[in-house]
């Protein structure tokens, strides 16, 4: 029973001080002080409470924009979401911060921290690459802009980074076609890709999925059509075995290319 009570009275005790501190705080927070509201939101910041500094400053950019104290507090408050990880906001506080305070010594660093911001949101390839390309963007335009920092290196870094996700995406958007069948469509993403990826390490799988693709295309086409999509599987293939003479793809090909040839004959007559 002792331990019980004991336990109880702590219990009792914790809740207070929480209650006590919580209405503290929310006494601060609608006090419509704001010298009292920033003092304790730079406080919170510093302590590393970023939600509550985040709740504070909330309430006192409007009275203290076009102020001295302005620099810090949009500073601040754009790292609180960035702190938070909610990182939608904070490229959009950083960008803002860039474009307000243009004179600012800091608008450097918010520039890339917006960019960045953008770079943690970039998902998984396999997702929506809004932020991917995004992002690519924004570190390109840090670079241009600021092409003395010493950042430039890291945006260059992410950007060949985040370019690669991009090129798996491309690769497995055509896998996909190929897989599910749509040939005319993996033809043209592939394609693309040797556009878009000239200096590819995957160059040589891209073209051999083009040609078996382009042989597959052909054998399922209708009889007017079979002719000269053979035609174009050897045309591929010959360009392909030009550049790539000795690529372990022209004996998975041999197959291909013989019944493309058998069929040109077949249809020829």
């Amino acid at each position: 029973m002792r331990i019980s009570i004991k336990f109880l009275i702590a219990f009792l005790v914790i809740i207070c001080s929480f209650t006590s501190c919580k209405t503290e705080f929310e006494k601060i927070r609608t006090s419509n002080d704001p010298i009292l509201i920033l003092e304790n939101a730079d406080k919170h910041y510093k302590a590393g409470n970023y939600l509550k500094a985040q709740s504070l400053y909330d309430i006192i950019i409007p009275f203290y924009r076009g102020k001295k104290e302005a620099d810090d507090i949009f500073y601040n408050y754009a790292y609180t979401h960035y702190k938070l990880e909610d990182f939608i906001l904070a490229s959009h506080y950083f960008d803002s911060y860039a474009k307000t305070f243009g004179n600012s010594t800091r608008k450097e660093e918010a520039s890339f921290m917006a960019a960045y911001s953008n770079y943690l949101l970039s998902p998984s390839f396999r997702l929506d690459q809004t932020y991917t390309n995004k992002a690519i963007d924004e570190m390109q335009l840090f670079v241009n802009s600021f092409p003395t920092s010493d950042k430039v290196k890291q945006c260059n870094d992410i950007i060949d980074e985040l370019r690669a996700k991009l090129e798996v995406k491309a690769l497995e958007q055509g896998k996909l076609y190929f897989k599910i069948k749509e040939y005319q469509g993996a033809i043209t993403s592939f394609k693309n890709m040797l556009v878009d990826y000239p200096d590819t390490k995957n160059v040589e799988e891209i073209n051999y999925y083009i040609i078996r693709s382009a042989f597959l295309l052909a054998e399922n086409s209708i009889y007017e059509k079979k002719k000269e999509r053979f035609e174009d599987t050897l045309k591929y293939y010959n360009q392909f075995k030009k550049r790539y003479p000795r690529s372990k793809f022209i004996k998975l090909l041999k197959n291909d290319i013989n019944n493309s040839n058998e069929q040109i004959k077949s249809l020829s007559v």
